[in-house]
């Protein structure tokens, strides 16, 4: 299947590394080599996957990550860096990447991972729209109203409200907030869940008097069937 792929990377070698190995694939690529031309490429062309190199020239990757899904660029977006730590991955994913990998890195695994993405499903087969109780939550237009109250959530927090309303009534684990909301198939040994949790918490119960979400201590958290 070919995929549209924009490709964004100052370092030569790398461009032309993944660059050759992809259009060996038979897939459409747009190459470029500073941030402000990646900002242009994400607003004003389609496209079917976003490699995006973390730093850019003239604009860093995750500002230009971030300015995109400001304007609501939903593109699928992979991330490179050459920095491996933990806060840094973080920081990408919380900026809106989907995925990330490390520099230097095989390109079979690149190749992978953006098979893994075109895998998902599409918008029309999965359910946009969720509600529990009082609460719901719309994926299309990336609402959450209780009552006719609208609930301003952050991408984070927004996504693991989804999880719990998605699993109402069963438990959601730390372990599987980690790896839908943020891709970790391991703890970072932070509080980035509860931190998150409880900051999403704050803005849902404002001004009602019922938490819909229990705390299961040790176990978990879970969204009452009844909201």
């Amino acid at each position: 299947m070919s995929v549209r792929i924009l490709i964004a990377e100052d370092d030569a070698g790398t461009a032309e590394f993944v660059e050759r190995g992809l259009r060996e694939l038979g897939h459409v690529l747009s190459v470029v080599t500073t941030g402000h031309d990646a900002l242009h490429a994400g607003l004003t062309e389609t496209f079917d996957v976003a490699v995006l190199d973390r730093m850019l020239p003239g604009l860093d990757g995750i500002d230009v990550l971030r300015r995109w899904r400001v304007a609501d660029i939903k593109t699928p977006v992979i991330l490179l860096t050459a920095l491996g730590g933990i806060a840094d991955r973080v920081t990408g994913l919380e900026a809106g990447a989907d995925d990330y990998l490390v520099k230097p890195f095989a390109f079979a695994e690149l190749a992978a991972r953006i098979g893994a993405l075109m895998r998902r499903p599409p918008m029309s087969d999965v359910q946009t729209r969720f509600a529990v109780g009082d609460i719901t939550l719309d994926l299309l237009a990336r609402e959450v109203r209780r009552g006719d109250r609208e609930i301003r959530l952050q991408p984070r927090e927004f996504a693991l409200l989804e999880q719990l309303m998605r699993n109402a009534g069963r438990v959601v684990t730390r372990t599987m907030f980690l790896e839908s909301v943020w891709n970790f198939h391991f703890d970072p040994q932070t509080n980035i869940v509860e931190s998150h949790l409880s900051r999403m918490r704050a803005k849902l119960n404002d001004g009602f008097d019922r938490d819909p979400i229990e705390t299961l201590r040790g176990v978990g958290y879970r969204m009452r069937e009844d909201g």
